[in-house]
C-alpha cells in the first residue's frame, strides 16, 4: 500500500468503489423508508444502547451496591435495544424477507468495498524470489515462563532445532538485553523472541540498532503485537516459519523518549492500576478493587497536560493512551485493533472528565455513536506527542511494562523503521487487514480515481 494520494486506480476498483457507494445509499433509503413508519424504535433502541453503556461503566467503576444498580442498567438497556428491533421487524412486511434483503446488500456493500481499497491483494500470493529471506545465523531467544508455559506446551525449541535456528533461554537473574547483545556478537544475522509484547519491543529496540531484521514469535499472554501483524496467534509455531522462507516487511515502531513500544503506552488510570504488584496475576479484580477508588469525589485529578493538535490545551486527563499506529476502538483496549502497523502515524485518545458519572455519560454517548461531540474525548493522530506533569514523573504502561518515567514524556513515530521477517501468508493476511478500515470518504477518493490518504504501507 502506498500512502498519500496517487492517480491511476484500476478501473475495476473504482467500479467496485461506485458499487458500494450506491448499495450503501440504497441502505439509507430502506433505512429512512423504516424510521417514517414508525421512528419511535429508532429512540427507543438509541436509549437502549446508551443505557446499556452506561450502565456497564457503573457496574465496573462503582462499588456495592451502587455495581448491583449499574448491572441493573445494563441488562435493562440490552432488553430494551432487543425489543426495539424484533418489533420493527415485526411490523413491517414480509418481515423475513426485509432481513434476507438488508443481510443481502450489507454483504454486497461490506465485499465491494472491500475489494475497491483493497490494492490488488492478488499480487501479495507469490511474492518475487528477491523478496524471500533466509538468515543464515538466526537466534530465537525464549521465555520459558511467558504465556504460561507457551514455549513448552507447543515445543518451540524443538521446532527450532528442525529449522536450524539458535535458542536461548531467558533463565531467572539474566538480562534478556544482554542475551540479544551476546547472540548478534557470536554472529546473528536475524533476532527473534518467544514472549510477550514487553520482551518483544526490547529485543526488537536491539534489532534496529544493528539492522537487523526481527522475528515475532507470539508466545505471551495476549500478544497484540502479533495480533496486528496478522500473525497466528493460538499456535506460535507458524510464526516461526519466518526463520524458514521469509518476507521482509517494513513496519513502524514508536518511541517514548529513549524507550522503542510496538504496541502503545498508557497513563492515568491504567499505568497506576498496572503499578500494582497484584495485577500481573489478577488484573481483573485488582482493576475492579482500584477503579471505584481512582474515579471517586474525593479522587484527586491525575496530573497529567497535554496539547491537542487543534491548539486545545487538556489538564487532567484521568486515561491517555498513545499507540504506534492508530487503533480500531472496540468495547475495551484488549478487544481494539490496529488495522495497519505501517500508516506513519501515532494515535491519541484521551478521557478528561474527572468523575466516575462522566465517565458513565461518555460511554452512553460513545455506544449511540456520539463520542466525537463529547469535550471531555480526545481523540487523532500525529506524528509526535508531548505529556508533561508538574510533579515531574508519570505512571506508564509501555506495552504492559510498569514504569515510573520523567516528564515531559516525548513521544515519536518511525515509519517503516522495523524490518521484520514474516511467514509468506502473512503478506496477503496484512494487505486484508488493512482493507477491513472502510470509510466512505476512501470510498469516494478511489471512485474519483485517487488511493485514500492515511492508508498503510505494506513493504514486502
Amino acid at each position: 500500500m502506498a500512502t498519500g494520494r496517487k492517480s491511476g486506480v484500476p478501473g475495476r476498483r473504482r467500479a467496485l468503489a461506485v458499487v458500494a457507494i450506491v448499495v450503501v445509499a440504497l441502505l439509507l433509503v430502506i433505512a429512512v423508508a423504516f424510521l417514517v413508519k414508525d421512528a419511535r424504535y429508532l429512540v427507543v433502541g438509541l436509549i437502549g444502547l446508551a443505557l446499556a453503556a452506561g450502565g456497564g461503566w457503573v457496574m465496573v467503576t462503582e462499588r456495592n451496591p451502587r455495581r448491583l444498580i449499574g448491572l441493573v442498567v445494563l441488562l435493562l438497556g440490552t432488553v430494551v435495544l432487543a425489543v426495539a428491533i424484533v418489533r420493527v421487524v415485526e411490523e413491517s412486511r414480509r418481515p423475513v424477507l426485509w432481513v434476507a434483503i438488508v443481510v443481502a446488500l450489507l454483504g454486497l456493500a461490506a465485499a465491494s468495498a472491500r475489494w475497491a481499497l483493497a490494492p490488488s491483494l492478488d499480487a501479495f500470493d507469490q511474492p518475487p524470489a528477491d523478496q524471500r529471506w533466509r538468515p543464515q545465523h538466526p537466534v530465537l531467544i525464549c521465555n520459558p515462563w511467558s504465556g504460561g508455559g507457551k514455549v513448552e506446551k507447543f515445543g518451540l525449541i524443538e521446532r527450532a532445532k528442525e529449522l536450524g535456528v539458535e535458542t536461548v533461554l531467558l533463565d531467572h537473574g539474566l538480562d534478556l538485553e544482554q542475551l540479544a547483545r551476546d547472540a548478534i556478537a557470536r554472529g546473528a544475522d536475524c533476532l527473534g523472541m518467544a514472549g510477550g509484547d514487553g520482551s518483544q519491543a526490547l529485543v526488537a529496540s536491539i534489532a534496529i540498532e544493528h539492522d537487523l531484521p526481527f522475528v515475532c514469535v507470539s508466545a505471551g499472554t495476549r500478544n497484540h503485537f502479533a495480533l496486528d501483524l496478522g500473525l497466528d496467534r493460538e499456535d506460535p509455531r507458524h510464526s516461526m516459519d519466518a526463520f524458514h522462507d521469509a518476507v521482509e516487511r517494513r513496519i513502524d515502531y514508536a518511541t517514548v523518549g529513549d524507550r522503542l513500544f510496538v504496541n502503545n503506552v498508557s497513563l492515568g488510570i491504567y499505568a497506576t492500576i498496572v503499578q500494582q504488584d497484584s495485577y500481573r496475576d489478577a488484573k481483573v479484580e485488582t482493576s475492579k478493587e482500584l477503579l471505584p477508588e481512582l474515579l471517586s469525589k474525593q479522587a484527586e485529578p491525575f496530573d497529567l497536560q497535554f496539547t491537542t493538535p487543534d491548539g486545545v490545551a487538556v489538564d487532567g486527563a484521568f486515561l491517555i493512551m498513545v499507540s504506534n499506529n492508530p487503533y480500531v476502538l472496540g468495547p475495551s483496549l484488549d478487544v481494539s485493533q490496529r488495522r495497519s502497523v505501517s500508516t506513519g502515524k501515532l494515535g491519541v485518545f484521551a478521557v478528561s472528565t474527572a468523575t466516575a458519572a462522566g465517565a458513565a455519560a461518555l460511554m452512553a454517548r460513545s455506544a449511540v455513536g456520539l463520542r466525537s461531540r463529547d469535550p471531555n474525548w480526545h481523540e487523532f493522530t500525529t506524528d509526535s506527542f508531548e505529556v508533561s506533569s508538574r510533579s515531574g514523573t508519570a505512571f506508564a504502561g509501555v506495552d504492559g511494562e510498569a514504569l515510573e518515567m520523567p516528564t515531559p514524556l516525548v513521544f515519536r513515530i518511525h515509519p517503516g523503521g522495523l524490518r521484520v521477517l514474516v511467514p509468506e501468508s502473512n503478506i496477503e493476511i496484512a494487505a486484508k487487514r488493512g482493507a477491513r478500515k472502510v470509510s466512505l470518504g476512501a470510498l469516494f477518493s478511489v471512485a474519483r480515481g485517487h488511493e485514500p490518504s492515511g492508508q498503510g504501507r505494506l513493504t514486502a
